[in-house]
């Protein structure tokens, strides 16, 4: 009776270990799915963005994020805000999302469309502008941008693949393109600002930020310069 109360033990056992190896390989398959779709959708817009009135089929709410330097990087938020842009050209949609441009960092295989501002919901499709605004991008002066690092291959999870001397290629919505080379790649605390707002020499750079891998409370920073 020991025995067939023990067989029935481990039987149970057996059971939930299987449940759980399947649940795990369910998970890891829908994981795969949805990187895949939000970079073939973020890859085809890249393709096809021209500047002007490129759409995304798939909708959302375009919501948008105000506030300071200091509070921007920890208090993105779901509530809209006014868009204050004065910048020329049409700035084109992606997935009801406004859209400032794309990036490309072809070392790292990434193709993603720009939103103009951040937001929660933004940032789960794309990469968005945190500061200064939009209509920097491409512009005299420093534009931090921002991505979720989901550690599948989305988004910015392989920013920290990138090497010093990559070449990061953006178009923006006025229809200019320039290319720009890394030349620093730290990590940080998530408060740490104190890079926005830097000399350029009266040319464009950027500020590609991320979670890193070990912590959601640290940020992997990547600059770079027109060239």
């Amino acid at each position: 009776m020991f025995e067939s109360r023990y067989s029935k033990i481990l039987t149970v056992i057996l059971v939930i270990i299987i449940v759980a190896i399947l649940g795990l390989i369910g998970y890891l398959g829908y994981d795969q799915y949805k990187k895949h779709q939000i970079s073939k959708e973020a890859s085809d817009f890249v393709d096809n963005y021209q500047g002007d009135s490129v759409e995304s089929e798939d909708g959302g709410e375009g919501n948008k994020f105000d506030g300071n330097v200091n509070n921007k990087l920890n208090e993105i938020t779901d509530t809209p805000t006014s868009n204050n842009s004065t910048g020329k050209g049409n700035k084109g949609k992606f997935k009801n999302f406004t859209t400032v441009g794309t990036m490309e960092i072809p070392s790292i295989n990434f193709n993603y469309p720009i939103i103009e501002e951040a937001s929660a919901p933004a940032i789960e499709v794309a990469v968005a502008v945190l500061y200064p605004n939009g209509d920097n991008i491409n512009q005299p002066g420093n534009t931090v941008v921002i991505g979720h690092n989901y550690r599948n291959g989305a988004l910015f999870s392989n920013l920290k693949r990138v090497k010093v001397g990559a070449k990061v290629h953006v178009k923006d919505f006025r229809g200019t393109k320039l290319t720009y080379t890394i030349y620093n790649k730290f990590e940080t605390s998530a408060q740490d600002t104190s890079f926005y707002q830097r000399e350029t020499n009266g040319k464009a750079e950027l500020t590609l930020s991320t979670c890193t891998d070990a912590s959601n409370n640290r940020r992997l920073i990547v600059l770079a310069k027109q060239d």
